[in-house]
């Protein structure tokens, strides 16, 4: 069985991944510049009409 390629995660990524597995429910918007992650938004409220 071939070995998987490791992975090397910035800074950021590995903080988005941390914040990710903290969230119980909800939803997140990721805000990508230069191919990494810059700012995260934690959607609080939806409106469904």
């Amino acid at each position: 069985m071939p070995e998987k390629p490791s992975l090397v995660l910035s800074e950021k990524e590995r903080k988005l991944i941390e914040l990710i597995r903290k969230l119980k429910h909800g939803e997140i918007r990721v805000i990508i510049k230069d191919a990494g992650p810059v700012r995260v938004e934690n959607i609080k409220e939806s409106i469904l009409l």
